[in-house]
């Protein structure tokens, strides 16, 4: 067991339990870029960290009833197929011997991009979505809102399957502007909902393959779970208006050094 990633594990999940954002996002290019672990290795890992991590939050979500079957299960419908579909791929390019770490690298650093974006302009996105005097957002919410949903949940799985980066703040995102009238409660409820069985599917899948170590896993957990509970209750004296456009640049700075 290396106590350095459990170092590494307890930062990050302090940072998870401080804003609700953190897990692949910043765990992966760690990994990467700090440690020179094989991008396989780091996104397969990361994909069962962020699905064993995570799982403590849903189930108190379902038990105040915060869930919306109805958003879970359209995405479900794209999210699915596109991570088993993504899986596929991979592993056919492994099985030929074609080194994909290229496509792994371009994804994050796009993921990275996306996500530091979406995390300064969600509030304005929110806004903007509740405003149905413009044509299009009324013919988005009343004609679009379930394909829309549909292949948001697409764009997620793939994303989190070639880099373990989009289940987060990128599916909370698609779900605040599409579903403006929903308690932010339930849109996040929904989200981690879906995060959980997509990063875990994915997660197998790469264990499959063989791009898991579980070494390195045990060592993440250790720290997290800690790094986790110390950082909730740390949150609540920094204001949500500081410390999310911290990470943004943060993560925006990673995602522009992934693509150098």
């Amino acid at each position: 067991m290396d106590f350095t990633f459990s170092i590494i594990g307890f930062g990050v999940g302090f940072i998870i339990g401080m804003t609700g954002v953190g897990g692949g996002s910043l765990m992966t290019p760690i990994l990467v870029l700090g440690f020179n672990i094989q991008p396989a290795v780091a996104v397969g890992t990361d994909l069962l960290y962020a699905a064993i991590t995570k799982s403590g939050g849903v189930l108190v979500h379902y038990k105040h009833g915060n869930i919306q079957w109805k958003i879970l299960n359209l995405l479900f419908m794209g999210s699915i197929p596109a991570s088993l579909c993504s899986i596929f791929i991979i592993r056919k390019l492994d099985h030929a011997g074609i080194n994909y770490d290229n496509l792994i690298m371009t994804t994050l650093s796009v993921s990275l991009i996306l996500t530091g974006l979406f995390l300064i302009s969600r509030n304005k996105l929110h806004k903007l979505s509740t405003n149905e005097k413009y044509a299009s957002i009324k013919l988005l919410h009343r004609k679009l809102r379930k394909p829309i949903t549909i292949f948001a949940g697409a764009l997620i799985g793939t994303l989190v399957t070639i880099s373990s980066v989009g289940a987060g703040v990128i599916g909370a995102a698609f779900l605040f502007f599409l579903y403006p009238r929903y308690k932010a409660i339930k849109i996040v409820a929904t989200d981690l909902a879906h995060a959980i069985p997509i990063t875990a599917i994915a997660g197998i899948g790469h264990a499959h393959i063989g791009t898991v170590d579980y070494f390195l896993l045990g060592s993440l957990i250790i720290g997290s779970l800690p790094g986790i509970y110390f950082g909730s209750h740390f949150g609540t004296l920094l204001p949500d208006k500081y410390m999310r456009p911290i990470l943004a640049c943060m993560l925006l700075a990673i995602g522009i050094r992934l693509t150098l």
